[in-house]
């Protein structure tokens, strides 16, 4: 039975580029929107020239993307088109923004190799920009979750107030390992690796040598690299008891968004309520210690 309808259209048709024709010049580059394009025999194509259509193998070969005509052609001679129809089983290369969601196979994603470790900072991802796609690099998505934390000590204890305290700061090493750079430490002031909202704990012991005593641990900080005000301030009581090593903890923490890593920095101060001594923990007990967390971005 005879095919009824408009029979199926299968191939990569393709007109080429208005070809000039030179005197005395037998073969031509084909070519499509001033692309070099080559047939897959001469037999997939439709040439005329001077108005009459031209045998292939014959009256021309095909040898990539030349055209070589039996014989030289001369001035006047007309190249009038050159058709390619294409591989009769290959679809060729779609037209742009001709291929939607319909003609996607829904495997073509769970049927590829699995990534078996997290992307690396320049792999790529698809998105959907108000209906627009664009790719987009895994470092600009990636999740934040803690890029530093640091902890430091004292290594020596110490009597009565200081403000700040300015010496004896050791990064914690023994139970503690640092995530990221780390905070830089000078004279006691503590400058941070990178901008961020960060989280700053200051825990303080003391013991007395005397009479019941109360006192405040603060963490004091500055936006200029100048001033120090108080961020955080806590109060503790130290009691005296049999024994002259008794201590008590002063805990004390918040949130310091930092936006400038030159002049945003931190200190520590112990102060007492009245006179007498007290002791500050060293790094073998009691200890007094400063732990910096960054939770994310400003």
């Amino acid at each position: 039975m005879a095919y009824i309808g408009r029979e199926p259209q299968i191939g990569n048709f393709q007109v080429c580029d208005a070809i000039s024709v030179v005197n005395g010049q037998a073969a031509y580059t084909m070519q499509v929107s001033s692309v070099n394009v080559s047939p897959e025999t001469a037999n997939h194509m439709i040439v005329s020239l001077n108005g009459i259509i031209q045998a292939p193998g014959t009256s021309y070969t095909v040898a990539g993307s030349t055209i070589t005509f039996a014989s030289n052609l001369a001035t006047g001679d007309v190249i009038n088109f050159i058709h390619i129809l294409g591989s009769v089983l290959d679809l060729g290369v779609p037209s742009n923004d001709t291929v939607g969601a319909a003609q996607i196979k829904d495997d073509l994603i769970s049927g590829t190799t699995a990534l078996a470790s997290e992307p690396a900072d320049t792999d790529e991802f698809l998105v959907s920009d108000a209906g627009t796609l664009k790719r987009i690099d895994y470092s600009l998505i990636k999740g934040g979750g803690i890029t530093e934390a640091d902890q430091w000590r004292l290594t020596t204890s110490f009597q009565n107030d200081a403000d700040p305290i300015a010496s004896n700061w050791e990064r914690n090493d023994t139970s503690f390992d640092k995530i990221g750079t780390g905070m830089t430490e000078s004279s006691g002031i503590f400058s941070f690796p990178s901008t961020g909202i960060y989280k700053i704990e200051f825990v303080a012991n003391a013991g007395i040598d005397g009479d019941d005593r109360a006192y405040t641990a603060r963490i004091n900080h500055t936006i200029n690299n100048s001033d120090y005000n108080p961020l955080s301030t806590s109060y503790a009581f130290v009691q005296r008891t049999t024994s002259a090593s008794t201590y008590n903890s002063a805990y004390t923490s918040g949130i310091f968004d930092v936006t400038n890593t030159t002049n945003y920095k931190v200190r520590f101060t112990i102060n007492a309520y009245d006179s007498g001594t007290y002791t500050q923990g060293d790094s073998s007990q009691n200890v007094t210690f400063a732990t910096f967390i960054r939770l994310g971005d400003t």
